[in-house]
């Protein structure tokens, strides 16, 4: 995985956003699946609660920081990321990076209807970017070889699997060897702040390291998984320098 901070026993990236982002489309010039992942301090918890979904992270070619907490973290564990690498904005970069070659991208997760407003907005976004198919997220465990036949019938070199955490991870591990593809993602809520359905936190926020604020502030109803931001934090302090 390169040059990594360990953090609770996740590996994760410390690229800066233009290191990363040229690192993806080097990949996409090497014929084998690249598995990248972008965890927060929500996910990374949840993987020091569970050693094998913290294995199965570990298996990604990348994982970066998507959330400001592990920012943070890394910099009390004394091995500082140089820059917070967040998944929808490494998609955005990525993308409009590799649409003057034409690259194929397939769209995988969400409700019904959203992917195909977010394919709208992508090839609004970046002239050039081929959206070769989508698919929504809502489907059953027995329909996974006909979804992965319908990706790789498509065709892409990007495959964005927006599934949330941890099912996503999961498909992913699992079918990376049946997939025909460069590039698979994890990209969390992407497609719908792309489709407009999510409003992302205004970029002052963003700076300020309160995105996860201004979304409880929308969401209210998400109090209970914002639980898991000060318990990271602790177990940061507490436990995290033994992993180093």
């Amino acid at each position: 995985m390169g040059d990594t901070v360990n953090i609770l026993g996740v590996q994760v990236s410390t690229k800066t956003m233009a290191e990363t982002v040229d690192t993806l489309l080097g990949y996409l010039d090497e014929e084998r699946v690249h598995c990248v992942f972008t965890p927060n301090s929500e996910i990374i918890y949840m993987a020091y609660k569970d050693p094998q979904f913290a294995q199965l992270l570990n298996s990604a070619d990348l994982n970066t920081a998507d959330g400001i907490g592990v920012v943070y973290a890394s910099r009390i564990l004394g091995q500082p990321l140089r820059e917070r690498v967040a998944g929808f904005d490494l998609m955005n970069r990525l993308l409009e990076r590799a649409a003057p070659s034409r690259r194929r991208v397939f769209l995988f997760g969400s409700k019904p209807g959203v992917a195909e407003e977010a394919a709208d907005k992508l090839t609004q976004l970046y002239p050039g970017l081929v959206i070769c198919g989508t698919r929504d997220g809502y489907f059953k465990e027995e329909q996974t070889p006909e979804i992965v036949g319908q990706i790789n019938a498509a065709q892409p070199d990007i495959l964005l699997v927006c599934l949330g955490a941890p099912k996503q991870e999961k498909w992913i591990a699992d079918n990376r060897k049946r997939l025909n593809v460069r590039i698979v993602l994890g990209a969390g809520g992407s497609l719908d702040v792309l489709a407009g359905r999510v409003e992302r936190a205004p970029e002052s926020w963003q700076r300020l390291g309160l995105e996860w604020a201004y979304r409880l502030k929308k969401e209210p109803k998400r109090i209970g998984r914002m639980m898991a931001l000060p318990r990271f934090g602790l177990t940061v302090l507490l436990k995290g320098r033994k992993y180093r």
